[in-house]
């Protein structure tokens, strides 16, 4: 006699109804209930125990989880998210594992569950990856200074109602930002001097990769503005990403992502309190943000 899928339990009240008539041996039960003597006398053991209701399902669940996190690890893992709350699990995992070998890391899934469960992560939509249509004509980073991208964050007014317009700098082998000023403006004049600031701080790059937007580019065959040839006459190439098309410095726009989210949100009251933000975004970026991708 097979077992009942749908009612296993009534199977068992019937094995030790039977067991308990005495009226035909364990072995020839087991046998005609198809299960192991083992099993049929874990029924029987069951049924003395706690009756009938000792034959019911019981939970499969593992009374311990053997790597359940410590509400300590927990703790910790709600501090850095609650002091950078622009991270996600793979972030946090790296930054709590930092000067540990990667096989004593968080797993960025327990990570990733511990913030859904105290709901500050929210499940995305993944999207498909497209290759940027020029990206076989860019010049690849071997190592610092070989290529840095630049651009302006989206103009935002602060508190007290004037306009800042943040130019950053990043170098793309290191993913350094090497300069984030909030401007009045995006003309060339005042691009100027924090170009050459950041020259005389980190060197010269070999490239520099914008968009299509002055003072970086200007109309004409070449897009060359005013701020491109002086690059030129500095011995640094100019090199322009396709019209309408900012993902093709992804790099650079996932930092200005977390720039909004860390610093313009609200805006601070004044442009000088402003830059502390976003000096400090800066510092926090560059020293504590793990960046496991290139395993810095």
């Amino acid at each position: 006699m097979s077992w009942k899928e749908t009612c296993p339990v009534q199977e068992r009240e019937a094995f030790v109804k039977a067991a308990m008539s005495r009226s035909v041996s364990i072995t020839a039960l087991c046998r005609k209930f198809q299960v192991s003597r083992k099993t049929g006398y874990k029924w029987l053991a069951r049924f003395m125990k706690g009756g009938t209701q000792g034959l019911q399902d019981r939970s499969r669940a593992p009374h311990e989880q053997a790597h359940r996190l410590s509400d300590e690890v927990v703790d910790q893992v709600l501090e850095v998210r609650r002091r950078h709350r622009s991270w996600g699990p793979k972030k946090i995992a790296a930054h709590l594992g930092m000067g540990q070998r990667r096989d004593r890391w968080l797993v960025v899934s327990s990570v990733g569950r511990i913030l859904k469960r105290h709901g500050l992560i929210k499940v995305r939509r993944l999207r498909s990856r497209k290759i940027a249509p020029g990206a076989e004509t860019w010049t690849v980073a071997k190592a610092p200074n070989d290529v840095w991208t630049v651009d302006f964050k989206g103009k935002f007014r602060t508190g007290d109602g004037q306009y800042c317009h943040p130019l950053t700098m990043m170098d793309d082998w290191t993913r350094f930002v090497l300069k984030c000023r909030g401007l009045e403006s995006q003309k060339s004049e005042y691009c100027r001097p924090v170009f050459e600031a950041a020259f005389r701080e980190f060197g010269l790059p070999k490239v520099i990769r914008s968009d299509n937007g002055k003072p970086f580019a200007d109309v004409g065959p070449a897009r060359l503005s005013t701020t491109s040839v002086w690059w030129i006459k500095l011995g640094i190439w100019p090199e322009q990403i396709a019209l309408g098309h900012p993902e093709e410095n992804g790099k650079h726009e996932r930092m200005h992502r977390e720039l909004k989210r860390e610093t313009a949100r609200p805006a601070a009251p004044t442009g000088r309190a402003q830059q502390r933000r976003f000096d400090r975004f800066r510092t926090e970026y560059n020293d504590e943000r793990p960046h496991e991708g290139i395993d810095f």
